[in-house]
């Protein structure tokens, strides 16, 4: 199912923040983690970078089904994305400027530079939206 990029549901991922990055571990428990991630707009994908001995890694290596889901006000209004992940260990420039643009503050926060960030946190998730539901 094609994504429309137009859609209110996809306003909210345009702009927040953080999502919750939901994986399945191999004895079935859900495990989800608040990520900062970056829609790519052009893809109609999510980007999400992570440490590479993360759980979450290991998750989608044994299985790429997927969610992401962000909660954006007081009303019980809501996104989620359920999809496939796919990790790879590269990510073209403009995407990992803009993702080191929008979490510029972020990084200095947790004491890094976008060098340390990046060799830290190099594991790339890519994932590919096949549904999205919310109100």
């Amino acid at each position: 199912m094609a994504i429309n990029a137009q859609s209110e549901l996809i306003d909210y991922l345009r702009t927040a923040y953080y999502v919750w990055f939901t994986t399945v571990r191999d004895d079935g428990m859900p495990q989800p983690t608040p990520v900062w991630f970056l829609w790519l707009e052009a893809d109609q994908k999510i980007l999400i970078f992570s440490q590479p001995s993360a759980q979450k890694v290991k998750n989608i290596r044994s299985n790429p089904k997927v969610a992401v889901s962000y909660a954006f006000n007081d009303a019980n209004d809501y996104v989620v994305v359920m999809g496939e992940a796919a990790i790879t260990d590269s990510v073209p420039s403009d995407q990992l400027d803009m993702y080191l643009t929008k979490y510029d503050q972020g990084i200095l926060a947790l004491g890094m530079t976008r060098d340390s960030m990046i060799a830290a946190f190099s594991a790339v998730i890519i994932v590919t939206p096949q549904r999205i539901r919310g109100e």
